[in-house]
């Protein structure tokens, strides 16, 4: 009959399932891989994947006692470390979805609202779009390998066993004003642009008393915010980069020690 000796149990808890349990809760909150279209089975595969591929790779392990408080600290520990890099991500995607949200309201698109498959809420249209453009272009440049590059780091430069430092959360909380600020300022020409229209609405209406301006505003609104929103499609790779790139290194700094 095999036996196992509480130290064997513990080395197997320290080794494996104590990282297991910090990427299994970022993918759980991350986008892309944390939302609702990917089952959560499916994410739990991917998380055994990933730790049993970096594992060997990993720093030595803290041996602890299976079934004590200092491992369910540790765990909750390891938890709280996943969450709090995935929410990293989800800031720096939930900035498009607000941008779309503000150039909805703007051009009078607010109503249009549709189910967000992936996170199960109502978003305006434009919002959505913003959303899946973002998502393709993060795969499309590799931002998924980047993640899971600085997620193995964190096990180096945050081991398993160390204490989180409270400037972390403060630093969560600081970026997120930095979510409206890139939001507003990757909107800001379109809105800009269709406050100029609403303007020259207004003007007229003065002039011209007689003239139903509501028959034909709203419409024209609606008409030259798409036109505006596929000018500025130029522009969204470069905003797409320097946000990115904001992001990713706050990601960076979120999985130090220090």
């Amino acid at each position: 009959m095999l036996e196992l000796s509480d130290a064997q149990i513990g080395g197997w808890v320290g080794s494996f399932v104590l990282p297991l349990f910090r990427i299994a809760s970022m993918f759980m909150v991350m986008p892309i891989i944390g939302t609702q279209l990917v089952p959560t089975r499916i994410r739990m595969y991917l998380s055994l994947a990933v730790c049993m591929v970096i594992m060997p790779t990993l720093p030595p392990m803290p041996e602890v006692d299976a079934i004590s408080v200092q491992s369910f600290v540790m765990i909750a520990q390891e938890v709280l470390i996943g969450v709090m890099l995935g929410f990293v991500l989800q800031l720096f995607f939930q900035a498009f979805v607000i941008a779309g949200q503000l150039l909805a309201g703007q051009m009078g698109l607010g109503f249009a609202s549709m189910m967000d498959p992936a996170n199960g809420i109502s978003v305006p249209v434009i919002g959505q779009f913003f959303m899946m453009l973002v998502t393709l272009l993060f795969l499309a440049m590799n931002g998924h390998l980047v993640v899971f590059e600085v997620l193995a780091e964190s096990f180096v430069t945050m081991p398993v066993g160390t204490g989180l430092l409270t400037n972390h959360y403060w630093t969560i909380a600081n970026k997120l004003g930095w979510v409206f600020g890139a939001a507003l300022l990757l909107v800001l020409p379109a809105i800009t642009a269709l406050l100029v229209v609403n303007l020259a609405f207004g003007v007229m209406t003065r002039a011209a008393p007689q003239l139903n301006i509501f028959s034909i505003g709203f419409p024209l609104t609606l008409l030259l915010g798409f036109i505006i929103v596929w000018i500025g499609m130029a522009d969204i790779l470069a905003h797409y980069q320097v946000f990115a790139t904001e992001a990713l290194q706050f990601l960076r700094e979120m999985a130090q020690a220090s």
